[in-house]
């Protein structure tokens, strides 16, 4: 078709629809509003996504519908008349309203829908939901529908969100701020190493994740950053059914896992099993040249290093959620986590003089064993009230967690005949017990209270032993106690008048915390409280359109290794020594956002400015003494004034056709970073480091799903991580490209999957730094090497897509969110 005449066709196409709109628009204001709430006919629960379509009953055909909200609300405009009424949802039973005369603008209330165990064996076509879905003030991942996580874990979960990125070491940052509460259903991990926690719970056993970049006063105020909410998957349809997941991977990645549950009218059973056998190949370098105090060279050493990490790892859960009455419900969930690991380490170390001529190399092996288990029994109970959203729930979890980490590490050099043997052992116990309650009162029309008490009660014990040569080392060997006994209580009010919504929170935290080292009888106790407010405003610019602003204050404790003034015996000429002195670091947040959404597109962007006093920055000094002329030097945390944090970030949702769906997010961020510190070397020569350092830095990532021919789903991730400053180096750019294959077989029952992780081998934490007088060096770190999977998918009573019932919602998934 010649390109003029494509053009006229448009024109005319956009001329028509004006005039028709034209000729629709006085008609529209006779319209009137219907306005009700989809329920769960057993636990009254809102039901969100399900369908409402009016007809006209002499000719049967579709004159105007829509959708729930997440509160199972719906609001449609229709013409005065008499209409059939059909509500709809996946799975449950048809509900229609025969002959309804709607005249005036009307509110059918709350219409309920029972389930049908029947349909579950049908197959239903239904569109995807989206992976991303945006909200004003959260975004949240849906796992079931991302190809690249299938046969991984939760780290790789959390490294394909929007806002949010994991480093080559699993450690994980929100917009570029890696003070970040991370919650497993609403609750802190209660594992010791949060990063290794992350890597052994299967990303099949996660249903979605909420992003929360600006918490209320209802959530812990820890975390600067922002939380991570990590919601596990509960079944919820009814009658028996489940998944089951096989796979197997190049380096070695195989696992089995599998979720199942069976519902009745009275009660809900549900199980979560995962098993894993991993290894985790990995490799860094490290280049120094150490400097005199005129900062000419002393010598150099070449540090290279190859890891190989072997885990075998369980995680399973049983819960039941008994249906007491219509009104009231119990869940109990119990769960177990199991570990084992073989890490060996291999190190070579070149050493030269300053002309860079060769003198020996070091060879250091570090032969690791790795044991941790995991036991946590978690409660809720939960009472509905006559009144819509009038609620009581009362939560309890009790975990224990030990991880016990047993190192041979073997010691040679070129230039010498003798051996070293050096043994670690790190045994770690911890215990938390948690408790909380919450009530919500709805007061009128569009109004909300709310209030809360928790209670967060920590004992970590770390017992660590070394030994050279069978002799204990008495400047390493120690125990650390660490106890912390957290109170708070909240309230929030929420209204809403007309388009505009507003909510007030306020929080208080008692903190005690006492960190002892009962190796050398120093006890240190610090107890503070705070109060921590959050006000959050929202306006409906548009049916499509909303813009908010919002603020909150939040904490970030210093825990662990942070606090224990013993060093470890990792590296024999560098030396990380905790600091029992270490206070907390408060953040006061702001941020603004928009949404606006379109038929194929949904954009969100935000712009954010944090404050944190007491900011936690790491600081390098020598220490004195030398290993074969090598300065050893010493890396602690200390507390460095004033830390400002401002960007913007935006997220785009783009469907252009139904064959390819793209997901993209891109945040931009300055950091500046204000303080001195001072201290005194081994010559009793007071030393001033000066911290004040500007850092800009930036991140993309790019996902693109795409239905080929044959029915073969096709992801592809790109993610870049752009440079960035600090006041003793900086790090640099990381690009890295996930790909992943699916296609559903056996009548869609099941599903093969298969993926590469990093494809171009290129994901490493690139580090250049410079200390006067002390070090210039260069450092590459890859944790894990290109990975290869393949993953088998077996469905059984319940369809790929289907959007199930939405759970019922206690302090793990933030009940109470006012929605204006």
């Amino acid at each position: 078709m010649p390109t003029k005449l494509k053009q006229f066709l448009v024109l005319a196409l956009l001329f028509t629809s004006v005039i028709n709109f034209a000729q629709q628009e006085p008609n529209s204001k006779t319209k009137i509003k219907i306005i009700g709430k989809v329920i769960e006919k057993v636990s009254k629960q809102p039901l969100e996504y399900a369908t409402i379509t009016f007809l006209n009953p002499n000719n049967p055909k579709p004159v105007a519908g829509g959708i729930t909200n997440a509160k199972g609300e719906f609001d449609i405009d229709v013409n005065p008349g008499v209409y059939d009424i059909k509500i709809e949802f996946i799975s449950f039973k048809l509900n229609e309203i025969k002959q309804k005369s709607l005249q005036a603008s009307t509110n059918l209330g709350q219409i309920a829908l029972e389930e049908d165990a029947n349909q579950l064996n049908e197959v239903v076509i239904r569109s995807e939901k989206t992976t991303v879905e945006i909200k004003l003030d959260k975004k949240v991942y849906n796992v079931g529908n991302d190809l690249m996580v299938k046969g991984g874990t939760v780290s790789d979960v959390l490294d394909n969100i929007p806002s949010v990125s994991v480093d080559v070491e699993g450690n994980v940052s929100l917009r570029g701020n890696d003070n970040v509460k991370i919650l497993i259903d609403g609750k802190p991990s209660n594992a010791i190493n949060i990063a290794e926690a992350l890597r052994l719970i299967p990303a099949d056993a996660i249903e979605k994740v909420e992003v929360i970049t600006n918490p209320s006063a209802r959530y812990d105020a820890e975390g600067g950053g922002g939380l991570l909410n990590i919601i596990l998957k509960k079944g919820k349809n009814l009658g028996l059914n489940g998944t089951f997941i096989a796979s197997t991977g190049y380096p070695d990645n195989h696992g089995l896992s599998g979720t199942l549950n069976f519902k009745s009218k009275n009660f809900n059973l549900f199980t979560n099993q995962g098993y894993n056998y991993r290894n985790s190949p990995g490799s860094a370098i490290t280049n120094s040249r150490y400097l005199n105090s005129d900062n000419t060279t002393r010598n150099y050493i070449n540090e290279s290093r190859e890891n190989d990490r072997y885990s075998k790892g369980y995680n399973g859960n049983f819960g039941m959620e008994w249906y007491l009455d219509k009104t009231t419900s119990w869940t109990n969930t119990f769960n177990y986590r199991k570990s084992t690991g073989d890490n060996r380490d291999n190190v070579f170390q070149n050493n030269y003089d300053a002309n860079y001529i060769y003198n020996y190399t070091r060879n250091r092996i570090n032969e690791e064993d790795s044991n941790s288990e995991n036991v946590e029994f978690a409660t809720n109970f939960t009472k509905n009230f006559k009144k819509d959203g009038h609620k009581l729930t009362i939560d309890g979890s009790f975990s224990t967690n030990d991880d016990k980490n047993n190192a041979l590490i073997t010691d040679t050099a070129t230039n010498s005949s003798l051996t070293k043997f050096d043994q670690t052992i790190n045994n770690q116990s911890q215990s938390r017990n948690l408790l909380q309650t919450d009530y919500v009162l709805p007061l009128g029309k569009g109004s909300q209270f709310e209030a809360g008490y928790r209670g967060n009660f920590i004992k970590q014990l770390t017992d660590y032993q070394v030994e050279n040569d069978g002799v204990t080392n008495i400047n390493f060997t120690n125990t650390l106690e660490y106890k912390e006994k957290t109170n708070a209580i909240y309230t929030q009010y929420g209204f809403k008048a007309n388009k505009f919504s507003a909510l007030f929170g306020l929080r208080w935290e008692d903190s005690n915390i006492e960190i002892n080292q009962l190796a050398t009888n120093d006890f240190n106790n610090k107890k503070y409280n705070s109060f921590f407010p959050s006000a959050f405003f929202t306006y409906e610019l548009s049916d499509k359109s909303s813009t908010s602003i919002s603020y909150s204050r939040r904490i970030q404790r210093p825990m662990g290794r942070m606090l224990n003034p013993f060093s470890n015996f990792s590296s024999n000429i560098n030396i990380f020594v905790g600091n029992p002195d270490l206070d907390p670091a408060y953040t006061d947040a702001i941020d603004l956002g928009y949404i606006k959404r379109w038929d194929k597109l949904t954009f969100n962007t935000s712009l954010y400015v944090n404050k944190t006093t007491n900011v936690f920055q790491f600081a390098r000094r020598e220490s004195g003494k030398f290993e074969n002329g090598t300065p050893v030097i010493i890396s602690s945390p200390i507390n460095l004034a004033t830390e400002y944090r401002a960007g913007f970030e935006f997220t785009l949702n783009y469907t252009p056709y139904k064959w390819w769906k793209l997901n993209g997010n891109f945040n931009f961020f300055r950091n500046e970073t204000q303080g001195n510190y001072v201290y005194t070397n081994f010559n009793n020569v007071d030393i001033t480091q000066n911290f004040d350092n500007t850092a800009t830095s930036w991140f993309t990532r790019i996902t693109s799903k795409v239905t080929l021919p044959y029915k073969i789903d096709w992801q592809t991730n790109a993610t870049y991580n752009g440079p960035q400053n600090s006041a003793q180096g900086r790090s640099l750019g990381v690009f890295a490209v996930n790909l992943a294959f699916s296609k559903d077989i056996m009548k869609d029952k099941g599903t093969l999957s298969f993926n590469i992780s990093d494809v171009f081998n290129s994901r490493k934490r690139i580090m250049e730094t410079f200390l006067p007088g002390i070090v210039s060096s260069y450092a590459e770190m890859q944790w894990r090497q290109r990975q290869f999977s393949l993953s088998f998918t077996y469905r059984f009573n319940k369809q790929k897509n289907e959007k199930e019932k939405q759970p019922k919602k206690n302090m793990n998934e933030g009940e109470g969110d006012f929605q204006g």
